[in-house]
């Protein structure tokens, strides 16, 4: 006779509760932004302080939008469908934890850096070299996790969409 074993996996959703939590409150503070902005443009006199300008809140608006509520948010697909796809936990939750940690702190600097003008002055790299090697930091922290799940998963195959995630 054959026994069938039923193997209960205890998910990390805790840090993509994290992830999006963060996705969706750096989403309304990049749109809200993009309105003040957007107002900059007709109405003159809404240019107030030299941090609360058009030109220090763009770059602000431009990446809060694409790396504090896109990154979050697809930080936070990444480790659900991952965990599901490989049958198992992430590899190691304090590497999760930095990720989400590291990630956030480097959202803040940038925010700080954007709208003090401290800036490479490129559009879409405008951050500083420090943030750029902890941005690299926090993305090979991601990267070693999420090999150190596909090495413990408990599926024989990869599915295409961790073969893409890996390609990030």
């Amino acid at each position: 006779s054959l026994m069938t074993q039923t193997i209960t996996i205890q998910y990390n959703d805790k840090v993509v509760r994290q992830f999006m939590l963060a996705s969706i409150i750096f989403g309304v503070v990049a749109m809200l932004v993009g309105v003040i902005i957007a107002s900059q443009l007709n109405f003159h006199q809404l240019n107030l302080a030299e941090w609360l300008t058009f030109g220090r809140l763009r770059p602000l608006h431009t990446n809060a939008a694409i790396f504090a509520f896109v990154g979050n948010m697809m930080f936070a697909g990444v480790y659900y469908s991952t965990q599901r796809l490989c049958k198992c936990r992430m590899g190691n939750d304090t590497l999760s934890n930095i990720h989400f940690w590291g990630w956030q702190l480097i959202i803040v600097l940038a925010a700080l850096t954007l709208v003090m003008g401290i800036t490479t002055s490129k559009e879409y790299a405008e951050l500083e070299w420090p943030i750029d090697i902890m941005i690299a930091v926090v993305w090979v922290i991601f990267g070693w996790n999420m090999i150190g799940t596909i090495v413990k998963r408990r599926v024989q195959h990869i599915y295409a969409a961790i073969w893409w995630y890996l390609a990030t």
